[in-house]
């Protein structure tokens, strides 16, 4: 990293804790302004990362500052105080979910002419290697939900108005304080129906969700509220939610992440497929 140091001329601090695939360290520039230094271990994460990230051109966001496409680098503004929208959580979840749905329209734009982002219809095909793998059947997962999730992410990609650019994975772990506002950091790059943003936000944030005494409650609540004010149809916040759950729930066992708890994850998506809209 000293390389990068001195070529963009920062002073690293220590890098942060808890991460799994990526270098992020904190740095100060040479003028005093404090930034972060990222490195990405997956190139098409961080090339439909860094894509978006140029589109946005941080509205919304944090912005890109510097980048070594070739190194897989960049420096990005540095969110400060930086806190975590999880903290809102579950005292403050009206707010929480409000800011989350600014965050969202703030960020989305059209994309012009041909793109190499993966699209909300590819990621929906990652459920049909969850039967591959259990040789034609579910394993651990319930039918009905599989089946159910497998149906939305096509009529729901199918029917879908306008395609976006889309941050792919918008929940509270990755919207961030900026002074008076807040930011979305990490953004995927994603095409397709605005409506795919939205599932990140019901299993999350993991794992406080998961110990509300009243989540179908607030699940129900952040359906009508996201419906309120992203003006889309209830039905379709709650299918898209109902979706991701179960393709989350299945990346984690695909990737034995089981220390994730899909099971908790499939809870939220059997609360919002016995919901009512």
């Amino acid at each position: 990293m000293e390389e990068y140091a001195e070529r963009w001329q920062l002073t690293l601090l220590p890098p942060f804790e808890n991460l799994s695939f990526h270098y992020v360290a904190p740095a100060i520039r040479a003028d005093g302004t404090p930034v972060i230094l990222k490195t990405s271990e997956f190139s098409d994460e961080f090339e439909h990362g860094l894509a978006a990230l140029r589109i946005f051109n941080g509205r919304g966001i944090a912005r890109l500052l510097e980048c070594d496409e070739e190194k897989k680098v960049m420096v990005l503004e540095r969110l400060q105080p930086g806190t975590m929208l999880e903290s809102l959580v579950p005292e403050q979840d009206v707010q929480a979910t409000s800011i989350l749905a600014g965050v969202m329209r703030q960020l989305w734009r059209p994309v012009q002419g041909i793109h190499t982002f993966p699209t909300v219809e590819q990621l929906g095909q990652d459920l049909t290697q969850l039967r591959a793998c259990y040789a034609g059947g579910y394993g651990p997962f319930p039918p009905r939900l599989v089946e159910e999730a497998m149906d939305l992410f096509a009529t729901l990609s199918a029917s879908a108005e306008v395609s976006m650019l889309l941050h792919g994975d918008l929940q509270h772990y990755n919207v961030l304080r900026s002074g008076d506002t807040w930011l979305a950091i990490d953004p995927k790059g994603v095409v397709g129906d605005p409506g795919y943003e939205v599932g990140a936000s019901f299993f999350n944030p993991l794992p406080r969700i998961l110990e509300v005494p009243n989540l179908e409650q607030m699940l129900a609540r952040r359906v009508a509220q996201l419906s309120e004010e992203l003006g889309m149809e209830r039905a379709r916040i709650r299918g898209w939610g109902l979706a991701q759950c179960v393709r989350n729930a299945w990346s984690m066992v695909a990737n034995n992440q089981l220390s994730a708890n899909p099971q908790g994850v499939l809870r939220c998506a059997e609360i919002l497929s016995r919901l009512t809209v």
